[in-house]
Parts: structure tokens; C-alpha cells; sequence
């Protein structure tokens, strides 16, 4: 099982555990038939429903194969085919249900808003976004879902998934590898890394949207004067 922290002395009170490290205690325990099968199950969910936290859950295969549990090609397959299948879920329920079904529906994390917006982004960068896909955190569910209702090739856009779900979880999975075998200390790390690539991606982000606003205001006043 894992190391949770334990008082230090009687009376101590001690951290409550999160839902997470439960989950997490629960699945240290399993055969590793399972847990393989288990790790791959939680890519394909984190897909499907966002809130799920699958790069924690891909980090703690990291730091298994660190312990010598399981194995870094098993971790990588069963982990990049449950991240490839939950994409092409949603990217064949946005080509079947449709651009009203979810413009309509409104969903939590399947916003109008943002359903609008990737559809922006498809027309300029089409297939590029699914390629890059694995490398947005928080938008990749609404990235399928926009490319099935932009009605990309099915067949294209398995081959640019499949490379970006691998290459994301490669780097992933060898990053917390390579921190050791003390969990608490590959997931601090490896929270602390991905928060940063965060901001890093969110703040590029909210800098090519000025550029484009910019860019678009000075269009429109030069339209404007040349009329």
C-alpha cells in the first residue's frame, strides 16, 4: 500500500485524505493485471469527463514503474490507448450528435462558448489542433468535440491523436520516472511542473489573443479610413 503520512506523535491530528489518494491507495493494491487495466480505464475517463485528474493518475504509473511494479512500456501503452480512445469518443459523438446538439445543450464542460471558439480555431488551424491537443490542458475534451462537428477525417485524426497522446504521455511518464520512488515527492514535483506549464500555456494563450484582437482593430480602422 502506499506511504500516507502517518502522526508523529499521539494525539497528532493528521491530514484527511483526499478522494484522490484513496482512489489511489485502492488501486496500489490490486494484481497488476488489474492495475494496468485500471490505469488505462482512468486516461479513457479523464477524456470523457474532465474533471477527472488523468495526469495525476498517469504520474502514479510513473512512479510504480519508478518502484519497479509495473512496467514503462506497459504504463505507456495502456495509458496512451485509454488517452486515444476517450479522444475519438468525443470526436464521434461531436460527428454524430452534431453543432445544435451541443451549442444547444449547453453543457458544463462543454460550453457553447467554447465549442464556438474551437470551431474558430479549426477553421484557421484544422488538424494542427488535434496534433497538439494532449499539450492544452483543459480544452482537449472540447478540441474532439469541435473536430467531430467540423466533420474532420476520421482516419487522420486517429494518427495525430495517437502521436500526441503518445508523445505527452512519454515525456509525462518518464518525468515522474525519473523523480524516484517516493510518491509524495513525485507528485509535489510533477503538480508543481504542470502548474507552471499551465500558466505558461495560458498566458501564451491570452498573448496571441491580443496579437489577434490587435491585429483585428487595426484591420477594421484601416477598412474603416479606406472607405
Amino acid at each position: 500500500m502506499l506511504n500516507l503520512p502517518a502522526p508523529l506523535c499521539r494525539g497528532q491530528r493528521i491530514k484527511p485524505l483526499t478522494i484522490l489518494d484513496r482512489f489511489l491507495d485502492l488501486l496500489n493494491g490490486l494484481p497488476d493485471l488489474l492495475l494496468y487495466l485500471s490505469l488505462g480505464v482512468s486516461a479513457f475517463v479523464e477524456n470523457v469527463f474532465p474533471p477527472i485528474p488523468g495526469d495525476t493518475i498517469t504520474a502514479f504509473g510513473a512512479f510504480l514503474v519508478g518502484t519497479g511494479r509495473l512496467g514503462l512500456a506497459g504504463v505507456f501503452a495502456v495509458t496512451t490507448a485509454g488517452s486515444l480512445l476517450g479522444f475519438m469518443t468525443l470526436f464521434g459523438l461531436g460527428k454524430a450528435l452534431g453543432r445544435r446538439f451541443f451549442l444547444d445543450k449547453d453543457y458544463r464542460f462543454f460550453k457553447a462558448e467554447d465549442i464556438l471558439k474551437a470551431e474558430a480555431w479549426f477553421r484557421k488551424n484544422g488538424y494542427l489542433l488535434v496534433l497538439l491537443n494532449r499539450f492544452f490542458p483543459g480544452v482537449r475534451s472540447v478540441i474532439s468535440v469541435a473536430g467531430g462537428i467540423s466533420r474532420l477525417r476520421a482516419w487522420k485524426v486517429g494518427l495525430l491523436a495517437l502521436a500526441s497522446c503518445g508523445v505527452w504521455n512519454l515525456l509525462w511518464i518518464s518525468l515522474g520516472y525519473s523523480l524516484g520512488s517516493n510518491w509524495d515527492v513525485v507528485r509535489g514535483r510533477m503538480g508543481a511542473i504542470l502548474a507552471r506549464y499551465n500558466a505558461v500555456v495560458l498566458s501564451a494563450g491570452a498573448a496571441v489573443a491580443l496579437f489577434l484582437l490587435i491585429r483585428a482593430l487595426r484591420r477594421r480602422r484601416s477598412s474603416g479610413r479606406g472607405s
